[in-house]
């Protein structure tokens, strides 16, 4: 188990992280999202030791990870971090590269690091030199290369940010499923929603340097505390008691708003094409809200809304 007791961190006057508290399960993969600069970095480099906590604890199976004021070397041997900058060497090849930390006396040497390319799509590039790759194709190394290390725990900082779109769901789908076959622990930061929802089963919400939600990913998905949690995800409405006919305050998100002839009137000032559907924006007053709906609206356009 991966553990964070009272974790407080700070780079000036002003707090970083405060009072982290995380138990991870051996096995368990979360995500760490929130806006830029809330300390979703700065908490997998505590994590990994690259940064001092001013106090608190941070534990693996009981062994408490001693921060950068201790070791030369960060990290543990069982822990592997993949930062957004790659730690890789450029003018040696993609296999040597993954193979660095593997043992030459490792008898199944050729097979792990051919294994860990394969995973992230990269074996027919095994003979290229790093300096001539693209930057997706380096941060695909980068994971093969911590991957190798056959890690118990993986931190990873955005690692999908580099990479095509084409790319990214057939990678996502290869490396955490190898996780979990694997029961790795995988602690990812990330801005990305699809970083999340399909693969991760905890999602921790960070804000300025505090976690304010902490739960399965479905739940904080679904049932979102805040609008600023809820945001994360998609666009988002903050619904006042009684606008659409509902009791009290909802913060929903626009595919749970609908058309219906018996519902709140409003006019269309805004329709935006996202591919399956339309993104219409619509007014009342001073409300405005989002709604999916199958086809185009025209802007000035009346129509009635409801809660689905």
């Amino acid at each position: 188990m991966l553990n964070l007791e009272n974790i407080h961190f700070s780079y000036g006057a002003k707090p970083t992280l405060v009072d982290i508290n995380l138990q991870l399960e051996q096995g368990t993969i979360a995500a760490v999202i929130g806006e830029s600069g809330c300390g979703k970095s700065t908490l997998l480099d505590l994590v990994y030791g690259q940064l001092q906590e001013a106090s608190g604890t941070v534990t693996y199976n009981g062994e408490q990870l001693q921060g950068a004021n201790y070791h030369l070397v960060p990290g543990h041997n069982m822990m592997k971090y993949v930062p957004q900058e790659f730690d890789l060497m450029p003018f040696t090849t993609v296999f040597e590269n993954v193979g660095e930390h593997v043992s030459l006396q490792n008898d199944d040497r050729k097979a792990i690091i051919t294994e860990m390319l394969q995973i992230v799509g990269m074996e027919s590039f095994k003979d290229r030199k790093v300096k001539t790759l693209s930057g997706g194709q380096k941060q695909r190394v980068a994971i093969a290369k911590a991957l190798a290390q056959q890690p118990q725990v993986l931190l990873m900082d955005e690692p999908f940010s580099n990479i095509d779109n084409f790319r990214k769901n057939e990678l996502r789908r290869s490396l955490f499923s190898y996780f979990k076959k694997n029961d790795i622990t995988c602690l990812i930061a990330t801005h990305d929603k699809d970083d999340v929802l399909a693969f991760t089963d905890r999602t921790i919400i960070m804000r300025e340097g505090q976690v304010i939600d902490d739960r399965e990913t479905y739940e904080v998905y679904e049932k979102p505390k805040t609008v600023y949690g809820a945001s994360l995800f998609d666009d988002v409405n903050l619904i006042p008691a009684g606008f659409l006919g509902n009791k009290k305050e909802l913060i929903c998100y626009p595919h749970e708003l609908s058309l219906d002839h018996a519902g709140t009137a409003m006019t269309v000032n805004g329709c935006y094409f996202s591919g399956q559907d339309y993104l219409i924006t619509a007014f009342k007053n001073d409300i405005t809200l989002y709604i999916k709906n199958s086809k185009p609206l025209t802007k000035g356009e009346s129509i009635n809304v409801s809660v689905k």
